[in-house]
């Protein structure tokens, strides 16, 4: 629909309200919105909703007049949700936006969630009353259903305070799960009640570990039998394998376990045990999921220290955190360090379990980091290490990322492996395309690639080629690269060709020995690279004799017997030239040349 539709649609709605001599409420402009949207007139329907918007409405007045008619509201949402009208369905998003936002603050108030705390103590009418509204509230009811719990001045409360805790429902599992840490026995057992009556699976593994852990017989019997309403199998089961089982389920975003979607972000719940009670922590709902996947690892190792499952996880949810681009959250602190320290100092074990998960996933991010830090801490053994039939390092070869499989093939190749691997040639392979890719301006891959990257990477591989020449390596065959490398001779960045020429000179070829030749004959070549190239050459030939066609060896010849060939050069050309070991009649003329008559 174009705009001038909906300007004229605005300024009839406008034409429309000056003619009947005051200004519309909010509750009219609502009725009219809804009215044109259900009738199919879209363009009067657009007119009033920019009314509605640019009444800067009050979004709990919103809320109200949504929730008087709720069959309307459905009607909105479709009408949003099919995008049959983009533009109308853009102003409908807007309007129900506000209503979400009206629906938050109410929930959030305080004023209104310690009234509503208060009014359970009352009547039985005020009772039901109350647990509707703190239904709505959720989560923030808890810290104050919580609080009057522990407040001596209000026992006569507690008994209608417990009595209403498990209708919070689900939204309350996860402060009530923080809640948990209190030393109060008494609070402790109607929390451990309540998540039993709730009945959700996100409350197991805190119920198990009370009933594993707890010095109270009294709780641990209570949490038994709490568990046992959720699942009675769930009994024979671990704490720490239940809290990886929630673990993996907010690492992979179930359903089930999201944050409410009329904020736009995420509560963490934590215990603070100097005041006694809760508090609670936004942060960003990119990586709200990846956070509580880590807390509920980090409980599962509480539970039992020795359930590596749980690092290696954790390591992959820090790696996915990070992926989402945000700051990390203010209970980090300034001293918390990144993934990657985390990761290094994680055994290899748990890093390969994180690379597994990565692979299988295709969490390029998170694959990236783990190679990395393998890169930088594994040994041949570590590197090549098996989680059942597969090798996940070796997977990380074929990877669908370049970047994901350049970094797994200068783990393998800096590692310097003494032993045959069928995925030999797959090393090869990605370091002769992470130097031969990266001249060109690099695509971007989800923000992981750039020409600036693609630079360091051609630097990394060909140093890892460098370090396999040097050693001499039997396992990964560097001739297969020699087509890559002698085309990296007319690179553009020096530091590139110059390590080129210095694999070259390890390979036993005419074809290698000549494309170092080349590189220092040819003029267009800095000082630098000229001079390196001859270095190489001389190497070259010491290892593998003279491969060189007779116009190199002239050309080398006149250079050195030039006065305008600059010192440096002329000098790196002649150690070139005697390594050579070129036949006497050579040298006679070089001799001579210079010999005055």
């Amino acid at each position: 629909m174009s705009k001038r539709k909906t300007i004229t649609a605005i300024l009839t709605v406008a034409v429309v309200l000056a003619s009947t001599g005051f200004a519309q409420s909010l509750e009219d402009y609502w009725k009219d919105f809804v009215h044109y949207v259900k009738i199919g007139h879209s363009e009067l329907a657009k007119g009033y909703a920019q009314a509605i918007l640019q009444s800067n409405p009050d979004p709990v007045e919103l809320l109200a007049l949504s929730k008087a008619s709720p069959e309307d509201y459905q009607i909105l949402k479709l009408v949003y949700e099919s995008k049959r009208d983009a533009e109308l369905a853009d102003l409908v998003g807007k309007v129900l936006g506000l209503i979400d936002r009206g629906t938050f603050t109410r929930r959030t108030d305080a004023p209104i969630i310690a009234e509503e705390v208060r009014r359970l103590a009352g009547t039985d009418r005020g009772w039901v009353t109350a647990v509707k509204r703190l239904q709505v509230a959720g989560e923030y009811a808890i810290p104050f259903m919580l609080d009057a719990m522990t407040d001596s001045t209000r026992s006569a409360e507690y008994v209608n305070i417990v009595r209403a805790l498990p209708y919070i429902g689900k939204d309350a599992i996860r402060p009530l799960a923080a809640a948990l840490q209190t030393d109060n026995v008494a609070v402790k057992g109607e929390i451990v009640k309540a998540l039993g009556k709730i009945g959700y699976p996100q409350s197991q593994g805190y119920l198990k570990y009370i009933a594993e852990k707890d010095e109270s017989p009294a709780l641990r019997s209570m949490s038994g039998g709490s568990l046992a309403q959720i699942d009675p199998s769930a009994v024979q089961v671990p704490a720490a394998r239940l809290f990886y089982r929630l673990a993996e389920d907010y690492y992979y975003h179930a359903q089930s376990l999201a944050p409410q979607e009329d904020a736009d972000f995420g509560n963490l719940w934590f215990w603070n045990p100097q005041e006694g009670r809760l508090e609670r922590v936004e942060v960003e709902k990119d990586y709200f999921f990846e956070l509580m996947s880590m807390r509920a690892c980090e409980w599962a190792l509480r539970a039992d220290p020795t359930f590596g499952q749980a690092i290696g996880l954790w390591v992959a949810a820090f790696f996915k955190a990070e992926s989402a681009g945000a700051a990390m959250p203010e209970f980090f602190g300034p001293a918390h360090a990144d993934a990657l320290v985390y990761a290094t100092t994680a055994g290899v074990q748990y890093l390969h379990q994180a690379l597994a998960r990565a692979v299988k996933d295709n969490n390029a991010y998170v694959a990236l980091g783990v190679v990395e830090a393998l890169a930088t801490t594994a040994g041949e053994k570590s590197l090549l290490y098996r989680i059942g039939a597969s090798q996940p390092l070796m997977e990380a070869l074929r990877f669908d990322n370049r970047a994901v499989r350049y970094s797994a093939a200068i783990a393998i190749a800096s590692a310097g492996p003494t032993e045959k691997f069928a995925e030999s040639k797959l090393v090869i392979a990605n370091l002769a395309q992470a130097i031969g890719q990266a001249a060109q301006t690099a695509v971007s891959e989800d923000g992981m690639w750039s020409e600036k990257i693609a630079n360091v990477y051609a630097v990394r591989a060909a140093t890892a080629m460098l370090k396999l020449a040097e050693s001499r390596n039997r396992v990964i065959d560097l001739s297969l690269a020699q087509q890559y490398l002698a085309a990296a001779i007319n690179d553009k960045r020096p530091e590139i060709q110059i390590l080129a020429g210095k694999v070259l000179a390890y390979l036993d070829s005419p074809g290698a020995q000549r494309a170092i030749a080349a590189m220092a004959l040819i003029g267009g070549n800095s000082l630098e690279v000229r001079v390196a190239a001859f270095e190489s050459l001389a190497t070259s030939a010491k290892l593998n004799a003279n491969m060189l066609v007779e116009l190199m060896i002239d050309g080398i010849y006149a250079l050195i017997g030039s006065e305008q060939t600059d010192p440096a050069l002329r000098s790196a050309a002649a150690a070139a030239y005697g390594a050579l070991n070129l036949p006497s009649q050579k040298v006679k003329d070089l001799i001579l040349d210079q010999a005055k008559k």
